[in-house]
C-alpha cells in the first residue's frame, strides 16, 4: 500500500506554478489583443468612387395655390324687393341671358301708373306752352320729372328679371322664393369654371424669365399624381417688397369641368436648363448638429478633402449640386462613413 503525504511545501509550489501559468497566459493574450488592434489601427479604409459631370438641368420650382373661377358673377336687384320665384338651384348649367329669378312686380305696376299720370299731365302742359300758357320753366320741370320717372321704371323693369351675364355654374342661393332682397348678400352666385385660374406668388429672381403664354404642369391632390396642363394668362408687373415675390395668374382650359373651383393645386414652373454638377445621393454626407452638406472628394495623393457642398434639385437617385465641387472631380459613394478629412484611403471597384 502506497501512502502520498502532502506537506506545506509541496501546496505552496503548486500555487506558484498555477499562479505563473495564469499570468504567462493573461500576457499572452494581451500580446495577441495588442497585435490585433494596432493591424486595425493601421488598415487604410477602402472607397468607392465616381466620376461627377456638368449636366443640363431643368429648373423646376413648385408653387401651391387654390383653384378659382374664372369670373364670379354675384346676382341681386338694385334695390330692395321681394322675390316672386327662384329659376334655377345650385350646381345647375346656366347660359349668359338666362333667367334666374323673377322680382315682386308690385313696384313696378305702381310705377308705370304714375308715368303714365305724369305723360297725360306733360302733354296738357305741353299744349299750354305752345300757346303761352304756361312759361318755360314749369314746362322744364314737367319734362325733367317724367324723364326721372322713366329712367326710374326702366331700372325696375331691368331689376324685375334677374338675368345670369355669363355661361356657368350656379355656385351659390342665397334666398328662397317669398324672400325679402335685403341686400346682405347676392340672389346668387355664377361663376364660369370653363376655364379656371389660379394664383401663384413667384420669387423675383425669375421675374425676367415667365413669359406670358409660358406652359405649366399642375396637380390636384384630388387626382393624386394625374398632370393637367395650365398656361401663364397674366403676369402682374410689381414685386412685392416684402415678400420679394410677384403675382402671376394661370388658366386651365378644364372643358371637361373636371377643375373646381376650391381645389388644392400643385403648379410646377419650368424656368429653362442651367448645367450644374449632378453627384448620387449616396455621396452626401449630413454634418450632425447642423443642416450643412458635405462631400469627400478623392484627391491625386490617394486622401479624400471633406468639402462643403450647396444642393438643388433632386433627381431621383441623383442631386444637382450648385457649389463644393467641380467637374470630372472623383468622389466617394461608398465608405465614407468612418472616414475623415485628409485621410489616406484605398479605392476598391
Amino acid at each position: 500500500m502506497k501512502i502520498i503525504i502532502k506537506t506545506r511545501d509541496n501546496m505552496r509550489t503548486n500555487n506558484v506554478l498555477k499562479l505563473t501559468s495564469a499570468s504567462l497566459l493573461a500576457i499572452m493574450m494581451s500580446c495577441s489583443s495588442g497585435e490585433k488592434k494596432t493591424e486595425e489601427t493601421n488598415t487604410i479604409p477602402k472607397v468607392k468612387l465616381e466620376t461627377i459631370h456638368i449636366e443640363d438641368v431643368d429648373q423646376l420650382s413648385e408653387f401651391t395655390a387654390t383653384v378659382l373661377a374664372g369670373v364670379s358673377n354675384k346676382i341681386a336687384p338694385q334695390a330692395p324687393v321681394r322675390i316672386q320665384k327662384l329659376h334655377v338651384e345650385v350646381g345647375d348649367h346656366v347660359a349668359a341671358g338666362q333667367l334666374l329669378a323673377t322680382m315682386d312686380a308690385t313696384s313696378l305696376k305702381q310705377t308705370k301708373i304714375q308715368i303714365d299720370n305724369q305723360e297725360t299731365e306733360f302733354n296738357r302742359i305741353d299744349e299750354l306752352y305752345k300757346v303761352g300758357g304756361v312759361s318755360k320753366s314749369v314746362w322744364d320741370a314737367q319734362k325733367t320729372a317724367l324723364e326721372v320717372a322713366k329712367e326710374t321704371y326702366r331700372n325696375l323693369r331691368e331689376n324685375n328679371q334677374l338675368l345670369s351675364p355669363i355661361s356657368g355654374i350656379v355656385t351659390a342661393r342665397n334666398y328662397d322664393s317669398g324672400d325679402m332682397y335685403s341686400g346682405a348678400l347676392p340672389v346668387y352666385v355664377v361663376e364660369q369654371i370653363r376655364p379656371v385660374k389660379l394664383m401663384v406668388n413667384v420669387s423675383e429672381s425669375y421675374f425676367t424669365r415667365v413669359k406670358k403664354g409660358m406652359d405649366v404642369s399642375i396637380k390636384l391632390d384630388v387626382y393624386g399624381d394625374e398632370v393637367f396642363e395650365g398656361r401663364v394668362n397674366l403676369i402682374y408687373p410689381t414685386i412685392d417688397p416684402e415678400s420679394r415675390t410677384f403675382p402671376v395668374e394661370l388658366r386651365i382650359a378644364n372643358s371637361d369641368e373636371r377643375v373646381r373651383p376650391g381645389m388644392f393645386a400643385r403648379v410646377i414652373m419650368n424656368f429653362g436648363a442651367l448645367q450644374h454638377i449632378v453627384a448620387s445621393d449616396l455621396s452626401i454626407v449630413k454634418q450632425t448638429g447642423s443642416g450643412d452638406r458635405y462631400i469627400y472628394v478623392y484627391k491625386s495623393n490617394g486622401t479624400v478633402s471633406y468639402q462643403k457642398v450647396e444642393l438643388g434639385r433632386r433627381l431621383g437617385d441623383r442631386y444637382e449640386i450648385l457649389s463644393g465641387v467641380e467637374d470630372g472631380d472623383r468622389i466617394v459613394i461608398s465608405g465614407q462613413s468612418r472616414l475623415t478629412n485628409g485621410e489616406e484611403v484605398e479605392v476598391v471597384n
